[in-house]
């Protein structure tokens, strides 16, 4: 049976590289079929220049005006499966009112992001989130990005690490208890309080309510600022979400320019004075300027992306009550005392199930970049100027990298398997190349640490035919909140 790629290199001209064979992957029918095949006529991008023997980037523009957002935030996953289907690993479609290239699978994304001839800028992170999160670490590039990672690194050397778990270990024990027995909370949002908790507290060392800037307010400046990227309108329309972004930015900058003096006049354990005094051996350092831009992207990055982690793994532990107890089993052979980073690197169990609740639900679905001149993937051109959207999602779902990929399988990331191997990108739910997330050692550490909290505190559970429901406006968060059945074991 000839699939939607091969119809399409018929036309194009034979895909330069490995396609998956898409055929393999049982693909979900959610999504509203009329939209796929002839609805919206093919088009190219671009056409290559004479006698390169590159070939166009084919794609089309969706509905009119909104393009294919609606689908995108409706379906997620699903609508992803369906593009690659239909167009393979390079293809444009219309959205916030742009074209924008898609690059799907590893080999595509490998180019963008090991990105050796400097073709792929983070210019395109700043169509979607410059005003809210202005000159965090993800937005800059090349020399600068080298210089303020550089500085950044001091926060997240192992002896750092060490003492942000020591300084976690106690709200999440006491955050997780709160939550009592035989109840049935919207685990997802009491997840995301938590983290925020953790994260002031970490982060800032200073309590998360009470004043000016209580938790609540700050949690939603956080959430209006991350929804606000993807807005379809976006200009600061009274009541709409671009300026609920805007008005959550200037929050968040009184809120840490308020606190800064004192950090730079302590030397704490904290991340928000470790940015104060991070020094190169050059003697390189942040201005305050840049330690507010940065603790607002890391707190965004700290604490939406944990949750999104912790909630994928609470519910697939809920769904397979086998892989939870092989876990409990772990975290109680720990004991009491609360964990450090050496106890934490030990649960090995916690460390498969989180890997692969990464993979099957990637917190960051999708990585922006610029094209900074013409350049070209897989055989296709790509103009200068063209927005790209680099997608992990797909490479997580690869048949030729992974066995059975819509299966929750974490023995696949164990010694024996290690599917995630097959190639450099077939599993990246942190990014790759120079921009990989600086914060990933502190994020998954987190993780465990919360995790094996409700480990040993709970038993939990949802109904057999319960389905997550994922909610695609702008990071992947549960719709219903994940009504999840607690008990204490």
């Amino acid at each position: 049976m000839t699939s939607a790629v091969d119809r399409i290199a018929g036309v194009a001209g034979t895909l330069r590289g490995r396609v998956p064979p898409l055929t393999a992957i049982p693909l979900p029918r959610t999504v509203d079929e009329r939209w796929l095949g002839s609805r919206w006529p093919v088009r190219e991008l671009a056409a290559p220049p004479p006698g390169s023997g590159l070939r166009p980037v084919l794609g089309d523009d969706g509905p009119p005006v909104v393009g294919h957002v609606p689908e995108m935030m409706r379906f997620g996953l699903d609508f992803s499966l369906r593009r690659f289907e239909q167009y393979g690993p390079v293809s444009w479609m219309g959205a916030f009112g742009r074209r924008i290239v898609s690059l799907s699978g590893p080999e595509a994304t490998r180019i963008a992001l090991v990105n050796k001839d400097k073709a792929f800028s983070q210019e395109g992170w700043k169509f979607f989130i410059e005003q809210f999160f202005e000159r965090g670490l993800m937005l800059l590039d090349f020399g600068e990005h080298h210089l303020h990672r550089r500085i950044m690194q001091q926060a997240f050397t192992r002896d750092r690490l060490a003492r942000y778990v020591t300084q976690m270990a106690p709200p999440l024990r006491e955050g997780v208890r709160s939550w009592g027995d035989g109840g049935r909370p919207r685990l997802y949002w009491a997840l995301k309080q938590l983290t925020l908790d953790v994260a002031t507290r970490v982060f800032m060392d200073l309590p998360s309510s009470g004043g000016a800037f209580d938790a609540a307010r700050i949690n939603r400046a956080f959430v209006n600022s991350v929804r606000a990227g993807t807005a379809l309108v976006r200009r600061p329309v009274p009541g709409g979400r671009w300026a609920a972004g805007l008005r959550g930015r200037r929050l968040l900058e009184r809120y840490f320019a308020a606190n800064l003096p004192a950090k730079r006049d302590a030397d704490g354990d904290d991340l928000f004075s470790a940015l104060c005094h991070a020094t190169t051996e050059d003697g390189d350092r942040f201005g305050d300027v840049d330690i507010v831009n940065h603790m607002i992207f890391l707190m965004m990055a700290a604490h939406d992306t944990t949750t999104i982690t912790s909630s994928a793994m609470a519910y697939y532990l809920a769904k397979h009550p086998q892989w939870q107890e092989r876990a409990r089993e772990e975290s109680l052979r720990l004991g009491d005392d609360l964990p450090d980073l050496d106890a934490l690197e030990r649960l090995e169990t916690l460390d498969l199930v989180m890997k692969e609740a990464l993979r099957l639900r990637a917190p960051v679905p999708s990585l922006s970049r610029m094209t900074t001149k013409d350049t070209e993937v897989l055989g296709h051109h790509l103009p200068a100027g063209t927005l790209v959207a680099v997608s992990p999602t797909l490479n997580h779902f690869t048949p030729d990298c992974w066995t059975d990929p819509m299966r929750f399988d974490p023995d696949r990331f164990g010694p024996d398997r290690r599917e995630d191997k097959a190639h450099r990108f077939a599993w990246m739910p942190f990014g790759g190349g120079a921009h990989k997330c600086i914060g990933l050692q502190f994020g998954s550490l987190e993780v465990k640490a919360l995790m094996h909290e409700m480990l040993r505190t709970y038993r939990w559970s949802v109904p057999e035919d319960y389905e997550l429901k994922w909610d695609y406006v702008s990071l992947p968060v549960p719709a219903d909140g994940l009504p999840i059945q607690l008990a204490y074991r």
